[in-house]
């Protein structure tokens, strides 16, 4: 099998990674077109330790980190937008974050990309989540019929320095409290304490307002049928709170429509 018929269907995907780790189309596209040409050229070699993925990454990796990583050029980059919001974070933090957050990579397989441990992997994306979370604070509505849950998912958002506007049980609860505060996030589980439906809580907040949903139930499978839209940011109970802390994180960054909510 030749080179390109090996790396084709990751290339949609090394080109999506670098127009986010550089803040632009054009200019990820030529670092993808140098990773590509230094390959053809035998300049570069895939790792044979490594899934052809992963190599590619690499790859792009150590030919951006020796010149792209000092050339970056944040002028002119509009203050509110996502990627200027990713500029704003160290480049190797950056490159953690986004091979785990946004193209799926495990810290392992982060870590080959990144000539890197876990460990270290691990610590740069708890140092990009905290940046984030530190400019992107919000008002937070909870929906939770179980208390002891609903306390520690409050606890966990309180923690990454967001605040707790509302917490409903119900679905009449839940669309009361969007209507007293519009918040900036929304954390929602599926069967709520009157047999209503977070789902259908959901589906009607967003019908008045664009916020970033996440669903974290016991039930994911009400979620999950095939039909559109399916919810970016799913998480299964009995949940970890290090996987909570991360999606709030990610749907907070990457929701396209999301406005800073005043403190």
């Amino acid at each position: 099998m030749s080179l390109l018929a090996r790396l084709a269907p990751h290339l949609p995907y090394v080109r999506r990674y670098a127009r986010a780790l550089t803040g632009d189309q054009t200019t990820g596209d030529n670092y993808v077109r140098v990773a590509l040409e230094a390959l053809a050229a035998g300049e570069r070699q895939l790792s044979a330790d490594m899934t052809p993925r992963v190599a590619l990454y690499h790859v792009f990796h150590t030919i951006w980190t020796t010149t792209g990583a000092q050339l970056e050029d944040r002028s002119g980059m509009d203050d509110g937008d996502a990627s200027t919001r990713l500029m704003r974070i160290s480049p190797r933090s950056r490159q953690a974050f986004l091979l785990t957050a946004l193209e799926g990579f495990t810290p392992s397989e982060a870590a080959q990309i990144l000539d890197a441990d876990a460990h270290q992997v691990e610590r740069l994306i708890a140092e990009a989540q905290s940046d984030i979370d530190a400019e992107l604070a919000t008002d937070v509505l909870i929906i939770e019929d179980e208390a002891i849950i609903s306390a520690d998912i409050e606890s966990l958002v309180t923690e990454l320095g967001h605040r707790v506007t509302g917490t409903a049980t119900t679905h009449d609860e839940a669309v009361d409290a969007v209507a007293r505060h519009r918040p900036g996030l929304v954390l929602a589980d599926i069967q709520l304490a009157d047999g209503s439906s977070g789902i259908d809580a959901v589906k009607d907040i967003l019908r008045k307002f664009d916020v970033p949903v996440i669903f974290i139930t016991a039930f994911p499978e009400r979620l999950l049928t095939g039909e559109r839209p399916e919810p970016t940011f799913l998480i299964t109970k009995p949940f970890q709170p290090e996987t909570v802390k991360a999606a709030i994180s990610q749907a907070l960054f990457f929701h396209p429509s999301r406005q800073k909510q005043a403190a």
